[in-house]
This record gives structure tokens, C-alpha cells and sequence, in this order.
């Protein structure tokens, strides 16, 4: 008997999302930044062991949209727990001030939860059709006491750090008890359905939020213009995108020193993903208020803008 099924992995902003499906899925899919609303797209990973196939559905966080571009990536993760078999709700524990913890443990019928159900984080009128696991993440983040407070007052909630694995193996239980009999929905030695520039896209940008200022990762934007299989070395025309013609210059720097660099490390890190030599030919070009642009948007591969309004 094989079990297989639709695992989403939501939550607010900087909860540890993408560390989680990257630690399920053993593979660096889903980029990670100490940035909020580094997740944009829905990031299939696949982890097939021991009779059991999760296709692992990372989303961008629950927010409250405000432009074109916050509306596809809400639509994005609402479309996401309407497709889930099971829901993985991930809440970062280390954020919540622990006296409040406490203090809702000691009158648990008077003080209510110091995280929000998923409904509330989502804004959803109804709950979500399929089982919801709470994953109370980044415990290594909170002192030993308070960790095991928790663990007493809420042995419902699953105690985990993303970060170390701690917690892993019994959230890998969890889901695969709630899982359907099923055959694998994909062969067994995929890692994703979503294909390699789709990566390549994101691995730029990552290496560029992590190099850029705080503000400007938020204007960024990474498409392949042109990725030609069986070239030696893979060739890659990456184009980055910006708002302005300020962004630009910063993404170019003094005497293109600062592009130079972003696309090295970049390079390597593509590399490491497709296991060969690359040539990656990156570009930066101004797409003036292209978040706010619904063509733009659509373009760039967010998804319908629209869609969170019909979910």
C-alpha cells in the first residue's frame, strides 16, 4: 500500500516555510532570505520514501495584499490550501513574547492562543477542507523551559526547528497518517515538477536579496529569457528587473563591480543545482511600477492577480 497527496506548507511571512520544505524535500528548492515575502511563487518539492510520496507545496506568506503583485502571491497560497491533502500551518514561536506564552498556558480558557488559527491568517470565511498540522517552529530560538511548557500545555502542536531538523521525523509521521491511499503521482526519483529555469530564476534572485540593500529585493524581479539545453557550458540569459532607473544603477554598481559579483555567485549556485558548467549572461532592465501592472505581473509568471479575490 503506497500513500501519496498534496502537502501544503503556509503561514505568515518569515515563519520558516521554505527552510521546512527544503529540509522535507533534502534539496535547496525554495530560497531563503531573512527578508519577508522572499517566497513569491508556489514551490513544488517531492519527497518519496518508505511507500509514501508528499508532493510539499511551499507558499508565499498570508498577507494582507497591497499591490498587484501581493494579490497573485495571496492568490497563490489560497489556491494551494484549496488543493491540499494535508496543510502544514507554520507559525515562528520565537516571535511570540514568551510571558504571553505563559500567560495563555496558565489560564488556557481565559487567555486564548498567542498564534492565530490558520482561518484567521488567512482571512478565510470557512476552514480549510483538508487537516491542519500546527508546526511551531524555531524552537532553537527559545529558551529549554519554554520549550518544554509548550510541549506539556500542547501536545497537540508539533515542536520543531526547520533550521536543525529537530522535530522532522514526527512531523513526517504526522502527514503521512493523514495522507490518502494513492499511487505516487510522480516518479519516484523527482525532486520537482517545476522546471529548471524556474530555479535558475529564483537562485538569481536569492543571491540578489542577499547582496542588496533592504529595500530593493522587494522591486526585483528574475526571468530566463533564454536557457539552451546541450550547450557546453549550459548558456542562461537571466534578466533582472527593476522600478527604476536608481534600482538599476544600484544592481549594475560602480564600474559594473556589483553585477560582476552577483552574477558569480549566482553561477555557483546554479551550478551546484544542475550539475554542470554555466554561462550565465545577466542582465538588468527597468520595468517601471511593474508590481502594480497586471500584465506585468502576469508576465513575470506571479499568476492571475485576480485570483485571491475568487478564492
Amino acid at each position: 500500500m503506497t500513500r501519496a497527496g498534496i502537502v501544503t506548507v503556509a503561514g505568515k511571512p518569515n515563519a520558516g516555510k521554505s527552510t521546512l520544505l527544503n529540509k522535507l524535500v533534502g534539496e535547496a528548492l525554495a530560497i531563503t532570505s531573512p527578508k519577508a515575502q522572499s517566497t513569491r511563487h508556489r514551490v513544488v518539492g517531492l519527497r518519496t520514501e518508505h511507500d509514501t510520496q508528499m508532493v510539499v507545496l511551499d507558499t508565499p506568506g498570508l498577507l494582507d495584499p497591497r499591490d498587484l503583485l501581493h494579490q497573485a502571491m495571496r492568490g497563490a497560497a489560497l489556491a494551494a490550501l484549496r488543493d491540499a491533502d494535508v496543510i502544514v500551518y507554520v507559525v515562528d514561536v520565537s516571535a511570540i513574547k514568551p510571558d504571553a506564552i505563559e500567560r495563555h498556558f496558565e489560564h488556557p480558557d481565559a487567555i486564548p492562543a498567542p498564534w492565530p488559527s490558520l482561518q484567521e491568517a488567512a482571512s478565510l470565511e470557512h476552514p480549510p477542507h483538508a487537516p491542519v498540522l500546527l508546526v511551531l517552529n524555531k524552537i532553537d530560538a527559545l529558551p529549554a523551559h519554554l520549550v518544554e511548557t509548550i510541549r506539556t500545555h500542547a501536545p497537540s502542536a508539533l515542536l520543531m526547528s526547520a533550521l536543525t531538523g529537530e522535530g522532522l521525523d514526527a512531523l513526517v509521521t504526522r502527514i503521512t497518517e493523514r495522507l490518502p491511499e494513492s499511487p505516487y503521482l510522480y516518479p519516484a526519483d523527482e525532486v520537482s515538477t517545476q522546471p529548471m529555469r524556474f530555479f535558475c530564476a529564483e537562485f538569481v534572485r536569492e543571491v540578489a536579496m542577499a547582496q542588496l540593500g533592504d529595500e530593493l529585493p522587494h522591486a526585483l524581479a528574475c526571468e530566463i529569457e533564454e536557457y539552451r539545453e546541450g550547450s557546453s557550458p549550459l548558456y542562461i540569459r537571466a534578466v533582472l528587473h527593476v522600478e527604476r532607473e536608481s534600482q538599476k544603477r544600484i544592481v549594475i554598481g560602480a564600474g559594473g563591480q556589483q553585477i560582476k559579483k552577483l552574477g558569480r555567485e549566482a553561477r555557483v549556485r546554479i551550478e551546484q543545482f544542475v550539475g554542470e558548467p554555466v554561462y550565465l549572461d545577466l542582465w538588468v532592465k527597468v520595468l517601471p511600477n511593474w508590481r502594480k501592472k497586471r500584465g506585468a505581473v502576469a508576465r513575470l509568471g506571479y499568476g492571475d492577480p485576480g485570483a485571491s479575490s475568487r478564492a
